[in-house]
């Protein structure tokens, strides 16, 4: 599926239009359609924790999304070897707005009680 970037990515300002692909049940790929050598590993946050945040109106708005949009939450993840020593940033989630293929990345207030680099081994050995 592909998506358009509404808002610039951190660090990824000229990125403007990706794919996004499953991997498995837990890891999928976003990849940028004009650059190969782009791609992040993404992961669904409500497999790992309690994740929470409201998607404030602007943002919406940026993503053409209602209360009825179908919205996928994501979070980027750095593998590593071994897997339990991965990271996954939860203050940066990217959303997808899979009606209308618009996406953007958003930082969470530093009040919220997510890091940006948290050990994936933390959540694994919790559930």
């Amino acid at each position: 599926m592909q998506f358009d970037i509404c808002a610039p990515i951190l660090g990824f300002e000229d990125l403007k239009q990706v794919t996004l692909e499953k991997i498995d049940d837990i890891f999928m790929k976003m990849q940028s359609t004009t650059d190969k050598h782009i791609s992040f590993t993404l992961i669904d946050p409500f497999i790992l924790r309690d994740y929470d945040f409201e998607v404030m109106e602007s943002t919406q708005e940026l993503l053409g999304a209602n209360k009825d949009s179908n919205l996928l939450i994501l979070n980027i993840v750095l593998i590593q070897t071994p897997i339990e020593d991965s990271v996954v940033n939860f203050i940066g989630p990217i959303i997808f707005n899979t009606d209308n293929n618009k996406a953007t990345q958003i930082i969470l207030p530093e009040s919220t009680k997510y890091g940006v680099a948290e050990k994936i081994s933390t959540f694994l050995k919790a559930k």
